[in-house]
């Protein structure tokens, strides 16, 4: 419980301290997983987004994972988006994933890399600056910490953005996602995340960040 609540003061500190560039969001997800055979599994999960004006994006996921090898899982997500655009309208799209999560253990350290490419059909034209790309790649490395006898297991991960340009021209990561959180596992059905997640855009840093409280439910079948 002490991590949840760390998790919040800080998302609370950054809160008061912020800039007038910044801007705050809340994100949910309800999720429900389960295995069809032994190593393909499938994953299904509502998402909403709240800024200050209210629910901002709305959209189911599902996906598919297939247990290859100990050490990696390559899945496919889809994802049916109902986001505000810059006129205030909510607009559809779609976007599809293809992942390679590799994941080994260390003592009590779990380490995991997750490599994306994800492409977007029928992208809007969004009024948010942080908005995802409509093809492009992502690299996100991540860490957690088992605690011997606890049922918290607290989290830290990275996520950078690249978009390759038109022609095959290349460029920088464009933006980057840094997350602190935790997780508390009730059993073997039920678990349950809260984490503080800073986004970030590298071409121009005075254009300020964003801070997003992000609450998760997922229940295993």
């Amino acid at each position: 419980m002490r991590l949840i609540i760390c998790v919040f003061l800080v998302f609370c500190a950054v809160f008061t301290s912020r800039g007038q560039t910044d801007d705050q969001m809340l994100w949910t997800k309800v999720g429900v997983e389960g295995k069809i055979i032994k190593k393909l599994s499938w994953s299904g999960e509502i998402n909403s987004r709240f800024g200050s004006n209210g629910i901002e994006t709305f959209f189911p996921e599902a996906g598919l994972e297939y247990k290859l090898l100990k050490w990696f899982r390559p899945s496919i997500q889809y994802r049916y988006v109902i986001d505000k655009n810059k006129y205030g309208n909510f607009k559809a799209a779609s976007r599809i994933s293809f992942n390679g999560a590799f994941k080994t253990k260390v003592n009590r350290f779990k380490l995991g890399l997750r490599m994306r490419y994800q492409y977007s059909f029928n992208q809007i034209n969004t009024a948010d600056k942080y908005a995802i790309f409509e093809h492009g790649l992502r690299l996100k490395p991540s860490v957690e910490y088992s605690i011997k006898g606890s049922k918290f297991t607290p989290l830290l991960s990275g996520e950078f953005f690249y978009q390759p340009k038109e022609g095959g021209a290349t460029t920088f990561y464009q933006k980057i996602r840094l997350s602190l959180g935790a997780k508390y596992k009730f059993n073997s059905s039920h678990r349950v995340a809260i984490k503080y997640q800073l986004n970030k855009g590298f071409r121009d840093f005075k254009e300020g960040s964003r801070h997003v409280l992000a609450v998760s439910y997922i229940y295993s079948l």
